[in-house]
């Protein structure tokens, strides 16, 4: 019987300023690219540290949303869409290159991710700039959605992520933030969730209905108040399951 594995990435490089006691409880981190959050210093402190723990690089590109932190949601022609996702890749490369890094993945940030969850126009913009840029890259998007369609259709390797402290509703999709119980709050609710994702690929919704879920990588989020305790707690739960943490290859 093959090892089981999963990869757990985290978004960093957004001035919350715990990267260094995130980075040895993850594989992979999602560095923000200045359009929501982050700037040079930060990017190239973070991938510092990602090449000391050997952890993955990725792109993590928004909605150009400085003033709401990417999570007012934009309609952009596909062009431009395009085009910013291009942008914020070459903002990181050009940071990357000099200090001999590989960028390995990307992820959408925040209203940009959301929308494109579900709109396969946009899910192809993303996508294609991502190729277009390098198609040797891991489009990372929402288990089982448009986004990982889109990214399919044009050979890009993909990543499907699932959310440890995230619930989810009866479809498979995650239950909006604006709405009550959005998040699990409970530290051993959301490592029995991660597990569950990994041994058994299903997840248990707010319904109490088990709904199938593909998860090859679980999101972390870095900006909680306990979000170093929290992410130490899912790794050291899930190495305890034999379960290998490791980036996608």
């Amino acid at each position: 019987m093959s090892q089981l594995t999963i990869d757990l990435n985290c978004d960093m490089a957004e001035g919350i300023g715990n990267e260094a006691e995130l980075m040895p409880w993850i594989s992979s981190a999602n560095i923000a690219c200045g359009y929501h959050a982050g700037n040079e210093d930060l990017m190239k402190s973070t991938i510092e540290l990602c090449q000391n723990y050997n952890v993955a690089i990725g792109a993590h590109p928004s909605f150009p949303d400085w003033e709401n932190f990417g999570r007012t949601n934009m309609n952009l022609p596909p062009e431009q869409a395009y085009q910013i996702i291009g942008e914020q890749l070459h903002i990181l490369y050009k940071i990357a290159k000099p200090l001999g890094a590989k960028l390995h993945h990307v992820k959408p940030h925040g209203a940009l991710y959301n929308m494109a969850a579900n709109d396969s126009t946009l899910a192809h913009s993303i996508a294609k700039a991502v190729k277009d840029f390098d198609d040797r890259l891991i489009f990372y998007g929402l288990s089982q959605s448009v986004m990982i369609d889109e990214a399919q259709n044009l050979n890009l390797k993909t990543a499907n992520e699932v959310f440890a402290d995230r619930t989810y509703q009866s479809d498979g999709s995650l239950t909006p933030r604006t709405q009550p119980n959005a998040l699990i709050e409970d530290e051993a609710k959301a490592s029995q969730q991660a597990i569950r994702f990994v041994k058994e690929n299903k997840v248990q919704c707010i319904t109490g209905k088990q709904f199938p879920l593909k998860a090859d990588t679980i999101c972390l989020h870095g900006d909680g108040g306990h979000a170093v305790a929290f992410a130490k707690l899912i790794h050291d739960q899930l190495i305890r399951e034999k379960i290998q943490i490791t980036s996608m290859q």
